[in-house]
């Protein structure tokens, strides 16, 4: 068993040849290495990021093969260049942009590869129809003893093979919950003008870090036995410690600082993820509840930004009348919608008052994606039959903003609405 506080967990050290100390300051090494190529959300991130890379070569010891989900908003975060370092540090490193699921099968063993998987989003996307067998290989590998039967072989016979191996993917946006739930996100961003890097350059890169790697080989293959006997005192519970575990055990296996800096980051990260999904359950619970007023109200085309969140704040069982500091105001209701491509604009209503609205037409995509309804067909936009708003005209000098979704019905045609002049 690994001491609470893991102050005694590196003398096993001396089972490989080292001590705890040479542990300690191997992972320091790796640490700082990987720092100088990729700027990383925070030091929790990295010192999670290091642990990982260690992690992998104890794989065989492991019950859990901890996901490492790198995404961010754009391209140019920094999410390939993480997998670059990732591919010469790990234990047999496997890139599966281009690999066919059937030779990923049978590479997966008793002593598997760490999979890289960059543009991870085209697995999981709408596209992805062709690569189900990877996906389903990413989401079943995560435990051990969880195979993939196919039927194999001139003799047809069924054949299980092995999912478990360690896996990191890369890709824009969040990855399904399955995936994302059994992993240590990364949400890498832009760097900032001040933050300079180690451009990544194969001549001199991958010498450095493969000897990294070499080291981490050296040190933590005798120690599989150990590790696998370990029970880690865990701060998190339920999957988070399925998921953090194996990092937490070659903290401790390193001993020094690393078993509380381990600690920190496994506290850290799951909480900030938890915040980011209580986010996520709010932007839907905005949708929901928008979707409800429109319907109250008739499903006019357009209703007016102030009229929209009067309607919001008057449902006292709703986050809404206590959402910050004053309640929900049209600067937080632009700033939430605003991930759903979903802004208001100028409109002119009745009596050709001006005022800043929300077309229905905007919300129909992200309620089919986010919020569907499944007692009833997609909804059409209300024809208001020329009376209830024309879209105003936009400011000087500004472009006007193209409507998001289809046109509300009627709109080009001679009784729908028109352009103020």
């Amino acid at each position: 068993m690994v001491p609470d506080d893991g102050s005694r967990a590196g003398d096993r050290g001396s089972a490989g040849g080292g001590t705890a100390e040479d542990g300690a300051v191997l992972l320091d090494e790796v640490r700082a290495t990987i720092g100088r190529y990729v700027v990383l959300p925070s030091e929790e991130a990295l010192t999670a990021v290091t642990l990982w890379v260690a992690a992998s070569h104890i794989q065989p010891a492991l019950q859990h093969a901890p996901r490492l989900a790198v995404v961010g908003p754009t391209k140019g975060c920094g999410k390939s260049r993480v997998l670059d370092v990732l591919h010469e540090t790990v234990h047999q490193p496997m890139m599966t942009v281009n690999t066919s699921p059937a030779v990923v099968f049978r590479v997966i063993g008793k002593n598997p590869p760490t999979l890289l998987v960059d543009e991870a989003d085209t697995i999981f996307g709408p596209k992805a129809g062709e690569k189900e067998d990877l996906r389903g290989l990413l989401n079943a590998g995560h435990q051990r003893n969880r195979p993939a039967w196919r039927i194999s072989g001139p003799e047809h016979k069924p054949t299980a093979f092995p999912t478990f191996a360690m896996a990191a993917l890369a890709g824009i946006g969040d990855l399904p919950d399955t995936i994302m739930d059994r992993a240590v996100v990364l949400r890498m961003q832009k760097r900032k003008p001040g933050e300079r890097i180690t451009p990544f350059r194969s001549r001199y890169s991958v010498p450095e870090l493969n000897a990294l790697r070499e080291r981490l080989t050296a040190w933590l293959t005798p120690l599989r036995g150990t590790a696998a006997g370990l029970v880690p005192a865990m701060p998190v519970e339920d999957r988070a410690a399925d998921t953090w575990e194996p990092l937490v055990i070659v903290a401790d296996l390193a001993g020094g600082h690393w078993p509380a800096s381990a600690r920190v980051a496994c506290l850290a990260m799951p909480r900030h993820e938890a915040v980011q999904d209580e986010q996520t359950t709010l932007k839907t619970r905005l949708l929901r509840d928008i979707r409800r007023v429109f319907e109250q109200e008739g499903n006019k085309e357009a209703l007016r930004s102030q009229d929209l969140l009067a309607a919001l704040l008057t449902d006292a069982e709703s986050p809404w009348p206590d959402y910050g500091s004053k309640g929900l105001n049209v600067y937080h209701l632009s700033a939430l919608l605003r991930d759903f491509g979903i802004r208001p604009a100028n409109y002119r209503f009745e009596q050709g008052r001006q005022a800043k609205a929300y077309a229905r037409n905007q919300f129909l995509d992200a309620w089919a994606r986010y919020c569907p309804d499944p007692t009833t067909a997609p909804a059409q936009p209300a024809h208001a039959g020329g009376h209830e708003f024309m879209p105003a005209r936009p400011a000087p000098g500004k472009p006007p903003t193209p409507p998001a979704g289809p046109l509300p019905i009627g709109l080009s045609g001679a009784t729908g609405p028109k352009h103020a002049r």
